[in-house]
């Protein structure tokens, strides 16, 4: 054949694309009789392939032909890609043609050709694959078309010493084509290994002359479905696989030369010099052992070589070294090579990441690997070491990786071992929680958070830390804690490499909303993090899945450690739960203390995953473990009488810091960012927690000027009502309709805003105009409009609003509880009242509301005792209630409880500047 010469450069062969007839011993399809048969309307109409193994290459044959249904699928297959590797053998085309109907449009007598592009287009993936890429964009290619492509590519190895492999892939349903099949053949006197990895699926040979054939008539059968979380070798794709390696330890053979390390380190060369000076740093055999490992890792970058040969053959070590990047390979025969200058016995082991327990069950052959690394023998134990790895320090030499199964490279061959995990020695985040909640249970959390990090993100962070400014850093930061510490504000965000140690460690403070929850009428929370976020729930409702295991995460630990500043200098807190824990948990190892001292609450938390699998026979025991640890998790428990946010007036109480340490997170948060206003509305909503609304107006206001939104509207205008400027906050409910006139918040406020200013009919003809729209949203604002009538109109057209919608929904406890606060807040039909009330109370799960409706009902009756008795269970339950707390104070006076009264007055109007407004509505008044 011709050379092509491009400038100076020869081509070989190899390199460009042949255009020949398909082998002899290939049998094509007849598209016409796959078209004839009109066995489906898929896309796919043939998908063949054949294979031939002999004299040590194995020769591919592909026929595919794809039916244009559609623009989109045009779109995809007018661009063909055909990739090859040219160290290996050639690509050849057969056949390129497109059918439209009864024609046949033969593209290659046309003059179509590919063209072959040479870029590499793995280097995002760290990857030089040395393979090329023949592309072509198909002209004249029209919807109803069949483009047919027919290709083969030989290979021969030169790595495998003369032996084949090959993994094809088994079509199964639902896949739909018109034709399908594998087939692959051999001479009758070189008969390789086969096996099929494919539920349902039979096959046998077929003599042919001096050939047998297997053949797979596709597609196969439905493959069983299988639950979330079984080991690897219960999902992988079907397939066939065929290779002539005699066994595992042939493999093991064959890979043996590749890792031979004899004069790999040349005397007086620069590797040599770093042999020289580990002995020198380190006279201990693991210490030695573990200096040549974080050489290989720190030193050399990683870069997946697969070119010339580089699929099995390993870049040599003096190369490695000079260039300063490698693959697995590179890597392991670098470090072999320094172990064996070291006198420590090490050899090298192929494995396969995210299939390792498959291994057992595959063909022997080198396609059932995708890794190698070391194996060492050091003073009687085995580590074991990967110099893709990163971070890893002397403490780290113990860690096993959770592979499943490797295979030893050895000259004399070696059989498969399996590898034990155990838990890693150091976690890969150890995050240290300072928190200050010293002022009360229903503030945010401020805290300063620490995590070291190690391991692969550790490696992520320090690059992040290269590549980004300071406010991309203090956002990384943010949001690489906030999934163990949840959505927070941040600020004086760092991260600190530390070389020495292979960690990186992240620093911020930081306001995180508050963990406190109401239980039982007290304040409760949770304090673990790790056991919290674990997840234990294997599905094996299927009867095929009942002896299927669950695979557990391949070794990796976390440590959580809190320490709580309590309110009051912790006065009658109290741990709930179990405090102390040392278990072995659904394929995880618990360790946790907590204890309660001098106002601190302090925690040590450290789990990890143990590999492996959990076989189904121990499921049941693993749930109900994992149940009883979650359910008897640790918890604080504040007293009754513990300091609220409605206690605290704008500043912190004696002894507590945590307001202004949540102040100063959000000034600096704001400062780092002056184009932001999540700074800004989260100090809002704090400063409105403790009374503090000029000061949540002020910052509102900046928020809007940065970036005016519905929701900074409706915010201010709550803030301007609560300060009794209903003009500003009727301009504000309007600022907000108009970014979004369909806003319910917006023409709530709007209504509210014009019903108590005198204009009802306004506020009725908003609703009106909603309801008249119709959609889901009709009834709320149907309820919305009772709502306003009941506030600023008369009784009986209230009660007539809701009389029709207690009518629709008889059954409803918000409306019989509305109907009752109605009738009591304009003093009518008591009786009534009462019933709707308490039946309300019946039918609710949450009978706070009912129940504060029904106390104003005593009230009016006269019924005080009664009153205080429902106004207590209020309270009890939802202390922050402002108007349970206004009218037990009216109440109280009524009881001659002077004291009391003016406590709950005074609390009332701070939580809740217009009650007074509001009750004076009603005809209540306490002057």
């Amino acid at each position: 054949m011709s050379v092509l010469v491009a400038g100076a450069t020869p081509v070989r062969a190899g390199e460009l694309p042949l255009y020949q007839p398909a082998p002899a011993w290939v049998v094509p399809v007849s598209l016409a009789e796959v078209t004839k048969a009109g066995t489906t309307a898929s896309p796919i109409v043939i998908f063949d392939i054949q294979q031939r193994i002999e004299n040590g290459r194995l020769w591919s044959y592909s026929d595919g032909a794809t039916r244009i249904t559609s623009p989109e699928i045009l779109a995809q297959a007018a661009t063909l890609v055909l990739p090859w590797a040219p160290d290996k053998g050639d690509l050849t085309i057969h056949e390129l043609s497109i059918q439209r109907g009864a024609e046949r449009i033969d593209l290659l007598a046309k003059g179509q050709k590919f063209t072959v592009i040479r870029r590499e287009e793995s280097l995002e993936q760290r990857m030089l694959t040395g393979v090329l890429t023949a592309t072509m964009a198909v002209e004249g290619l029209q919807v109803g078309d069949i483009l047919r492509l027919r290709s083969s590519t030989s290979s021969k190895d030169d790595a495998l010493g003369g032996r084949v492999q090959d993994v094809a892939p088994i079509v199964a349903a639902p896949a739909q084509v018109g034709f399908a099949r594998v087939k692959v053949s051999w001479p009758v006197a070189a008969a390789p290994h086969w096996k099929l990895l494919a539920t349902g699926v039979t096959a046998a040979p077929v003599r042919r002359g001096q050939y047998a054939e297997l053949t797979l008539a596709l597609p196969a059968a439905k493959q069983p479905e299988m639950p979330e979380d079984p080991p690897g070798r219960y999902r992988h794709e079907p397939m066939l696989e065929v290779a002539t390696f005699a066994d595992w330890a042939d493999v093991s053979r064959t890979f043996a030369p590749l890792y031979a390390t004899d004069g790999t380190i040349a005397p007086g060369s620069p590797l040599a010099r770093e042999v020289a000076a580990i002995k020198a740093a380190d006279a201990s055999p693991i210490g030695r052992a573990q200096r040549a490992l974080e050489l290989v890792q720190d030193k050399i970058r990683y870069l997946a070589v697969g070119m010339d040969g580089g699929n099995y053959v390993p870049q040599k070590p003096a190369k490695t070294w000079d260039l300063r990047y490698g693959d697995c390979k590179a890597k392991t025969v670098l470090l072999l090579s320094i172990l064996h200058a070291l006198d420590i016995e090490a050899d090298p082991v192929l494995a396969n990441v995210g299939m390792g327990d498959l291994v057992p069950e595959r063909l022997p052959s080198a396609a059932a690997f995708n890794h190698v690394f070391v194996r060492a023998r050091v003073g009687g134990e085995t580590l074991w070491l990967d110099g893709t790895a990163s971070g890893s320090r002397l403490s780290d030499i113990h860690d096993t990786p959770g592979v499943g199964h490797v295979l030893p490279i050895s000259a004399a061959g070696a059989t498969l071992v399996t590898l034990e995990t155990h838990p890693n020695a150091r976690p890969i985040v150890d995050l240290t929680v300072d928190a200050d909640e010293s002022a009360s249970v229903d503030l945010p959390s401020a805290f300063v958070a620490t995590a070291v990090v190690q391991g692969p993100p550790a490696s992520m962070l320090t690059l992040a830390k290269s590549q980004m400014a300071e406010k991309e850093q203090r956002d990384a930061v943010g949001q690489f804690l906030m999934g163990f510490i949840g959505e927070a504000q941040f600020s004086d965000a760092s991260i600190l490499p530390d070389p020495v140690a292979g960690t990186v460690t992240l620093k911020a403070h930081g306001v995180v909303g508050t963990a406190w929850r109401t239980e039982d009428r007290l304040r409760k929370r949770g304090v673990t993090r790790l056991v919290d976020q674990m997840n234990f729930a294997p599905d094996r409702s299927k009867t095929s899945w009942a002896a299927i295991p669950v695979a557990v995460t391949q070794p990796a630990g976390m440590r959580y450690r809190l320490r709580l500043r309590l309110p009051d200098g912790g006065r009658g807190f109290a741990i709930e739960g179990v405090p102390d824990l040392k278990a072995r948990v659904a394929g995880y190892d618990v360790a946790r203390t907590a204890s309660l001292a001098g106002g601190v609450f302090t925690l040590d938390e450290r789990i990890d995953s143990l590999g492996g699998e959990i076989p189904a026979a121990r499921l049941p025991a693993e749930r109900d473990a994992f149940a009883t640890a979650k359910a008897r998790a640790p918890r604080l428990v504040a007293p009754a009488d513990t300091r609220r946010r409605w206690d605290i007036d704008r500043v912190d109480p004696a002894g507590a810091t945590q307001v202004q340490a949540i102040r100063t997170v959000f000034a600096k948060a704001i400062a780092d960012d002056t184009d932001g206003t999540s700074g800004y509305t989260s100090r809002a909503s704090l400063l409105n927690g403790i009374a503090d609304r000029r000061g949540a107006l002020a910052d509102l206001t900046r928020a809007i000027a940065i970036a005016p939104s519905v929701d900074l509207y409706l915010a201010r205008a709550d803030t301007f009502y609560a300060l009794d400027d209903l003009t500003a906050a009727a301009s504000d409910a309007e600022a907000a309709r108009a970014l979004d006139p369909s806003s319910p918040g917006a023409i709530n406020a709007i209504a509210t805003m014009k019903a108590e200013r005198g204009d009802l009919p306004g506020a009725v003809a908003l609703f009106d105009e909603r309801i008249a729209i119709g959609g889901t949203t009709r009834d709320s604002y149907r309820q919305a409009k009772a709502s306003m009538v009941s506030e600023f109109g008369t009784a009986a057209d209230a009660l007539a609003l809701y009389d029709a919608l207690i009518a629709e929904k008889p059954g409803s406890p918000s409306l019989l509880n509305a109907r009752c606060w109605t009738k009591g807040i304009r003093s009518v039909m008591l009786d009534t009242a009462l019933k709707d009330c308490t039946r309300s109370i019946e039918l609710s799960s949450d009978t706070s509301a009912a129940l504060d409706s029904r106390a104003l009902i005593w009230y009016r009756m006269g019924r005080y005792d009664d009153a205080l008795a429902d106004l207590d269970a209020v309270l009890a339950s939802a202390p922050g209630q402002a108007p349970s707390h206004f009218l037990r104070g009216v109440v109280l006076r009524q009881l001659h409880r002077e004291a009391d009264a003016a406590r709950d007055l005074t609390l009332a109007r701070r939580m809740m500047p217009s009650v007074d407004r509001q009750y004076a509505r009603y005809g209540i008044k306490t002057s």
